[in-house]
């Protein structure tokens, strides 16, 4: 049965852009859809105007059809039950006090009965594993579990369709698995069609049934996943974003270095539309495929030392590996400058008097010019750690040192002129004016509103730049000038701190690495030692290349 089907969907924002040209596609019951492009594309222009109540304003045109009917024909409650969305940043979805409240909210809205609300609130919780923390507020819960929060209020509406905005972007590597594999298994348990749009797509491309990339508003592919991956992987707009396997796959198997676009599209049957039809039935898309691709490569070409430089190749195509050592080598003794540029020493950090630790023993040294990046979970501590190194939050106990001085001699604003300067995870809190080249900050795609806030706190000439997930939104393509434009800077001595959960861009862009862990470093250590011995903090290259290549 056919959930979804558009048909000739054109928008213009009310400033004259245009945002979707000539869009069509359908999806069936039980279908998961990917949702991939660049920064700025139109991929959430598109989910909210399949959302009727989220729609933008705008020129319209062309239709859409929901389980057969006209979306505009859907009676508001139909419309309200039949599709769910869930919102890229968590705090944005939630608007009670109370987990158990958060759930029961939207069935309280349209007027179901007290006991079938209490009956469907209890049956979502207990699928979704949340009884330990069903009665907990909102506030208290991790990243990981506000969006699981989200999902779980959703899903209790019981939706046709569910749109998901990026919704890992915030999560941690582990976390975004889980929650990846979550909406997999309600498609395929529940028969619930599913369209996600993300950046991070190295898991969710494989659990996905169909892809569709937009470029420019415009379709770029659309079809089964194998297939249209095999045809994106040579587009230079979309090749950076696809899976590491697949890569590997099409650089050892000389398609990806020596096919033109056009031999592409005929081995895949590409259609006009951008569909594929036939071929790279033998791509692989996941870790677990990518393994056993390569150790039965090397086994059938009695492992020539040619495969490792192909498979370096796939790890980071956009730079010779004898630079990327050599750059690495100068950045390293940067950091051994004896100054420290920030210094946490035995801190502790609470919200509330009575309320837990946050950071508990909180010691690392950054060195000046270095490029250091903290990882862990989400709801370790680690925004908090670099929201108190910018002085916005106070430890009760413990030193925080910025340059070799104590951050509690700093006297007025001292501190922030031209010394620290912060990105935080909530960008938008960064925009003090209506109007940014032309444009409210808040009309910008989230790529785009990463980017306008780095460039505001970038005037401020810091020597010490904090960045809270400053890779969230950002496309492949726009992440690589991110960490051009990161270690230019600190070539020039301003000491960098990022918070992330974008393994693949701190493995390429840090110096050293450090991993919180319920408020404390458990290790710290250079950036390649971190990611080659950790088998969940790691990038796809190293999970599928671990001890695979080793003899050589």
């Amino acid at each position: 049965m056919e959930i979804i089907r558009v048909e000739d969907l054109n928008f213009k924002y009310a400033d004259g852009k245009q945002a979707l040209k000539n869009i069509n596609f359908s999806l069936e019951e039980g279908e998961m859809l990917c949702l991939c492009g660049p920064t700025g594309s139109g991929k959430s222009t598109l989910l909210r105007l399949l959302k009727r109540e989220l729609s933008p304003r705008g020129e319209k045109s062309g239709n859409i059809f929901i389980s057969g009917r006209r979306q505009d024909d859907l009676s508001d409650r139909e419309a309200a039950t039949d599709v769910g969305f869930v919102f890229q940043r968590p705090d944005m979805q939630i608007v009670t006090d109370k987990v158990w409240h958060e759930l029961a909210f939207g069935l309280e809205n349209l007027g179901v009965g007290q006991d079938e609300i209490r009956r469907r609130v209890c049956e979502i919780a207990g699928y979704f594993g949340m009884e330990s923390w069903f009665e907990r507020s909102t506030d208290s819960l991790s990243g990981g579990q506000k969006q699981l929060l989200n999902l779980a209020s959703v899903m209790v509406m019981q939706p046709k369709l569910l749109i998901l905005d990026e919704p890992v972007s915030q999560l941690d590597p582990i976390a975004a698995s889980d929650f990846i594999a979550t909406i997999g298994k309600l498609c395929r348990e529940f028969g619930i069609s599913i369209i996600a749009a993300e950046q991070r797509l190295e898991e969710l491309i494989p659990a996905s049934d169909k892809l569709l990339a937009i470029s420019d508003g415009e379709i770029a592919a659309f079809g089964e996943t194998r297939e249209c991956v095999g045809t994106l992987i040579s587009n230079e707009i979309f090749s950076s974003s696809m899976p590491a396997s697949a890569k590997i796959y099409m650089n050892l198997t000389g398609s990806y270095k020596e096919e033109s676009t056009e031999r592409g599209k005929e081995r895949t049957g590409a259609a006009s539309d951008g569909s594929a039809t036939a071929g790279f039935a033998e791509l692989p898309l996941s870790v677990g495929e990518g393994r056993r691709f390569l150790s039965e490569y090397i086994k059938k070409h009695e492992c020539a030392p040619e495969v490792v430089k192909a498979v370096d190749f796939a790890k980071a195509p956009e730079a010779p590996e004898d630079a990327k050592t050599s750059e690495h080598m100068k950045r390293s003794e940067l950091a051994k400058t004896p100054e420290d540029a920030l210094e946490f020493r035995e801190v502790y950090l609470k919200y509330e008097r009575n309320g837990r630790d946050i950071l508990r023993a909180l010691s690392f040294k950054v060195g000046k010019g270095e490029i250091f990046c903290i990882l862990g979970g989400n709801g370790a501590g680690k925004s908090t750690a670099v929201c108190a190194a910018a002085g916005l939050f106070k430890p009760y106990s413990g030193k925080i040192k910025v340059f070799g001085k104590d951050i509690r001699d700093y006297r007025g604003q001292e501190l922030y002129r031209s010394c620290v300067a912060m990105l935080p995870q909530d960008v938008q809190t960064v925009f003090v004016s209506d109007d940014y080249n032309g444009r409210h900050p808040y009309d910008l795609s989230g790529g785009e509103q990463q980017l306008a806030a780095l460039e505001i706190v970038l005037k401020t000439e810091p020597k010490l730049l904090l960045l809270d997930e400053p890779t969230k939104g950002l496309d492949a393509g726009l992440a690589q000038s991110l960490r051009k434009r990161l270690k230019e800077l600190a070539a020039g001595g301003v000491t960098i701190v990022i918070v992330s959960h974008d393994v693949e861009f701190a493995a390429s862009t840090a110096d050293r690495c450090a991993f919180l862990f319920n408020g404390e470093v458990v290790s710290v250590s250079d950036a390649g030692e971190f990611f080659t011995g950790n088998y969940f903090y790691t990038t796809a290259y190293n999970r599928i290349t671990r001890g695979i290549l080793k003899k050589f």
